[in-house]
């Protein structure tokens, strides 16, 4: 394939540590990974994980010097990819976009957003107009159970496709794309596979994470006992489902048939997932709402789709993350009248 590709990958949790791995074991890719949480753990003992395509590795870093507690400037290194994992909180200060900005070198380096959500491309064209910005839409289950333990039970299923750069050539944008997947394939312990669609992708997987996971978040159950609860699924869960899927449609997507009926179910019942955005809010986080479930709503709305539900679940998680944001001491109130 050429040289060796350099890449930079900021947010090794769950999902990034297990792309991580596959870059390395492709053998085509020279990996460095931020940390921050996790940092001093990985740093001195490696990752451990447990993986099903993998199985089980101890004390695993990219090389030791690739692991980094820092972003570092292109003027220190250069990098051909800057892969993002992390979580997109786009309502907080500083954003993802502007974060990464000291390793981004204008018109060269490839941005690729492993990462959920609608429209999450939009602050990376505005700060950096002349790159390419790749869409990496994971259907992973893989989790960081404390720090540097990764338990990864769901094979990695990764969906690559380039957001469309109107500054760009459309054959460069793809072309850079099909060359991520090769790389990230070459271990073959995974599919990654190329799209050129992005937006149906991104909308099918919204069925679920504007749904399911806000609803699991605001009534903080998991997903097999929000089916076991009486009648949510039918007054709450399927027409959230539905209004994304009728957003989609307004937006030109035609989402598969049956794509609600086939996610209400997607998760066997008894192993009780608990959705990202749970987690979240029990450990008392940020959580990616905005992205999830405001993008969608705002797209479906502006073309006159009554989204009801969706309106509920939106300003319920937005007053929900101005209180963790009270409590982390983001914003600041009057005090209490004597």
């Amino acid at each position: 394939m050429g040289k060796e590709t350099t890449v930079l990958l900021i947010g090794a949790g769950g999902v990034g540590t297990i792309a991580a791995l596959n870059l390395v074991l492709g053998g085509h890719a020279r990996v460095a990974v931020v940390l921050r949480s996790n940092y001093s753990k990985v740093a001195n003992d490696g990752f451990h994980i447990r993986s099903i395509d993998h199985g089980e590795i101890k004390g695993w870093r990219p090389h030791k010097e690739a692991v980094l507690n820092r972003i570092p400037s292109h003027t220190e290194q250069q990098f051909d990819y800057v892969v993002v994992a992390t979580k997109n909180i786009a309502d907080h200060s500083p954003t993802v976009a502007e974060l990464i900005s000291p390793a981004v070198v204008p018109g060269r380096t490839i941005i690729v957003l492993i990462q959920n959500g609608l429209n999450i491309e939009k602050p990376f064209f505005e700060l950096y107009p002349r790159n390419i910005c790749l869409s990496g839409v994971s259907l992973i289950g893989s989790h960081e159970t404390s720090p540097g333990f990764i338990e990864h039970d769901d094979p990695d299923r990764l969906i690559i496709g380039a957001f469309t750069n109107p500054n760009l050539d459309v054959a460069e944008q793809e072309d850079a794309a099909r060359a991520f997947v090769d790389i990230y394939s070459a271990s073959g312990k995974t599919v990654c596979t190329f799209t050129d669609n992005v937006p149906l992708h991104r909308w099918q997987k919204l069925v679920y994470n504007a749904c399911l996971n806000t609803i699991c978040a605001v009534t903080g159950l998991d997903t097999g006992r929000i089916r076991l609860a009486g009648d949510i699924v039918e007054t709450l869960l399927r027409p959230a489902m539905q209004e994304i899927v009728a957003a989609a449609k307004a937006a030109g997507i035609e989402l598969p048939e049956g794509v609600v009926d086939k996610t209400i179910h997607i998760d066997p019942l008894t192993i009780y997932l608990r959705p990202s955005m749970l987690e979240d809010v029990e450990r008392g986080n940020l959580t990616e709402f905005e992205n999830l479930l405001g993008e969608p709503l705002r797209e479906g709305t502006a073309r006159g789709v009554s989204m009801p539900t969706a309106t509920f679940l939106y300003h319920t998680l937005k007053a929900m993350q101005w209180r963790v944001k009270e409590q982390k001491g983001l914003i600041s109130i009057p005090p209490k009248s004597i």
